[in-house]
């Protein structure tokens, strides 16, 4: 990515309520928002995103931690507790009702686990954020930046099948001219990028393939020079597919807010 041309002032949230301010969005960053380099861009280019469209959020800094997904997933349930009533209280502390992140994994548990121990919150993903605001904004991309490349969207398990969103990342996509193909296997029926379920922390069962090294052969396949991510997963599992099949000079790796924030160049 280029030097950023818009200047990015993330807010913390203990620094506002010193200040007597309350903010409207808790930006999650996530684990590896925080310390994967690669991820890191993708946080990065959220972050240019909300300064861009004027959000009023922050970010909780030092006081995250972790969301305990991969711990539940793991099957140790009494971390997942205790990670998450603590993330609750830190929550309510600041009177948190919203939440934006860029993990389907941290979306899926806040949305759908925090309430059996009393955390409700409003909870979007960012694909569903920033599909509203550009509805609402009317934003028009006519850069060429990538008319002559072909995109293809890999479906993240957790944001698909867990929560049957499959149309706002594909939205987002659709504004940036270039040519958009599918896998084989997609939507509903796409095939996990093979770190779910606590995967990624694991050496993989013995098989014919790994899923990995799969998924990254269907997208090959459809010719395109581009996998569009929305998932700090997938995005590791597809681009050491990349690597895995020698096909770093052919075809790269972006999530969607990295390609809608060049795209705006930002």
């Amino acid at each position: 990515m280029s030097e950023t041309k818009i200047k990015i002032n993330v807010p913390v949230m203990a620094e506002l309520v010193a200040q007597g301010k309350q903010t409207e969005w808790l930006f999650w960053v996530g684990s590896a928002g925080a310390f994967d380099d690669r991820y890191k861009k993708v946080t990065r280019s959220f972050a240019q995103l909300l300064t861009y469209f004027e959000i009023d959020y922050a970010v909780l800094g030092v006081e995250e931690s972790d969301s305990g997904d991969v711990a539940r997933r793991a099957g140790n349930e009494m971390l997942f507790q205790m990670q998450a009533m603590t993330n609750i209280q830190i929550f309510d502390s600041y009177n948190i009702k919203k939440i934006v992140t860029c993990c389907p994994h941290d979306f899926n548990t806040f949305k759908n686990e925090y309430p059996d121990l009393g955390g409700h919150y409003e909870v979007w993903h960012h694909s569903q954020f920033l599909q509203k605001l550009v509805k609402e904004k009317n934003i028009q991309l006519n850069t060429g930046l990538f008319k002559d490349n072909t995109i293809v969207f890999h479906d993240p398990c957790y944001l698909g099948r867990a929560n049957n969103e499959y149309e706002a990342p594909r939205d987002i996509l659709n504004l940036i001219p270039s040519k958009k193909v599918e896998m084989p296997r997609n939507r509903s029926s796409a095939l996990c990028c093979g770190a779910g379920g606590g995967q990624m922390f694991k050496e993989a069962e013995k098989g014919d393939k790994e899923i990995f090294i799969e998924r990254t052969e269907e997208a090959i396949g459809t010719g395109a020079d581009i996998i569009a991510t929305a998932c700090p997963f997938c995005m590791v599992m597809l681009t050491d597919g990349i690597k895995y099949k020698n096909q770093e000079e052919r075809m790269r790796n972006y999530d969607i807010a990295e390609l809608l924030s060049m795209s705006l160049g930002l």
